[in-house]
């Protein structure tokens, strides 16, 4: 277990396994001004930034690396976690999905019917 604590200057602070999250240090420089942070159950967390963009660590395997999808996570507006995953709703109504293909982390199937949610 992990845990994620947004602080009021906007950084974020992070304590528990290390496997599981705890341990931000690998993005702690791009963890600022964060407006929202979600946690899967299998241990990887995403930050919304002001910016509306997104930063991802924690078990790479359950969505904690998100950099496959990167350049798409953009006016981020929400993100909700799934068991092994993530899903962001996009300023334009659009869904990007990243993590455990099995639980929900690719979307691209149905990518051009997750429009104007």
């Amino acid at each position: 277990m992990a845990f994620a604590a947004i602080l009021d200057d906007g950084a974020v602070v992070t304590w528990g396994d290390h496997r599981f999250g705890g341990d931000c240090s690998s993005v702690q420089d791009h963890l600022k001004n964060v407006m929202q942070i979600q946690a899967t159950v299998t241990g990887a967390f995403a930050a919304i930034l002001a910016d509306g963009s997104v930063v991802a660590w924690g078990n790479p395997a359950c969505g904690g690396d998100c950099s496959a999808v990167q350049d798409q996570l953009k006016d981020v507006e929400q993100i909700q976690p799934v068991r092994d995953g993530f899903a962001a709703v996009l300023a334009d109504g659009s869904v990007v999905a990243w993590g455990k293909r099995l639980y929900g982390g690719d979307c691209s199937a149905v990518q051009d019917q997750l429009r104007s949610l």
